[in-house]
């Protein structure tokens, strides 16, 4: 697959992904108020007030260390006490495993690009800093998890996004050359990723990045659903038949 430099139509010549890897939140679920709701009742435990989603949702998107410095600190570059973060961390788990999917919910579009990328063949991983467990856990009750062969978490190898090793590993469990395959995010983290492993990568337009508008950290492409995916990796979408609803 390759683009033009709109970033928005499939140049002839080059294959389509045989592997597509994708983030989990903010790319396929606004998981945020459930996070900021186990924040929100952690932090007080700790001697620190709610900090509110709005707040939260500038924090998520490279794990549960620095979300839990963020928001014991207050701040995006917070570095909270490692003793305190450790402590606070475990507290925020263990609510989170249990109360991490309630408010979560999958964003417009998402189920049928998933569909659409599997009925054009492609292999589909989730590739997350969230830790392993809670993110087989969402994928699971949000019934997505049959779309993917592979899933990583941000506990599952010895490093996390934005370090390759993840991407790589993917590519390299599910036997496809890292040159034949796409990343789709929505995080400087994602392209950060991406680039290091040699794989081109689409951002979505929503999601999570600090506030920054994703284009500044110039992906291959932008788009506004995953279910304009399909068409910008094959050039057509799926048909109804093939994708489903």
């Amino acid at each position: 697959m390759s683009l033009d430099p709109a970033g928005k139509v499939r140049v002839p010549g080059a294959p389509p992904p045989a592997l597509v890897a994708l983030d989990l939140d903010g790319t396929l679920v606004d998981s945020v108020p459930d996070i900021a709701w186990c924040i929100d009742r952690t932090m007080p435990r700790f001697g620190v007030p709610p900090r509110g989603e709005a707040l939260v949702r500038t924090w998520v998107g490279n794990g549960v260390e620095r979300l839990v410095d963020r928001a014991l600190t207050g701040a995006l570059d917070g570095t909270a006490d490692p003793d305190l973060r450790r402590e606070a961390g475990a507290a925020f788990l263990d609510l989170y495993s249990t109360h991490g999917r309630h408010r979560s919910r999958v964003y417009p579009g998402v189920r049928k690009g998933l569909a659409a990328l599997r009925a054009h063949g492609a292999v589909l991983a989730c590739i997350t800093n969230k830790p392993h467990g809670p993110a087989v856990d969402l994928l699971a009750h949000l019934e997505l998890i049959d779309h993917f062969e592979l899933v990583l978490g941000g506990d599952s190898l010895p490093r996390r996004k934005p370090d390759p090793l993840p991407l790589i590993h993917a590519c390299a469990t599910l036997d496809v050359a890292v040159e034949d395959s796409l990343f789709a995010g929505d995080s400087v983290s994602d392209v950060e990723a991406a680039r290091a492993a040699g794989m081109r990568v689409v951002c979505v337009g929503y999601g999570y990045n600090h506030g920054r508008d994703i284009s500044e950290a110039a992906p291959d492409a932008v788009v506004d659903s995953l279910d304009e995916l399909a068409v910008l990796c094959f050039g057509r979408p799926a048909s109804a038949g093939q994708a489903g609803q």
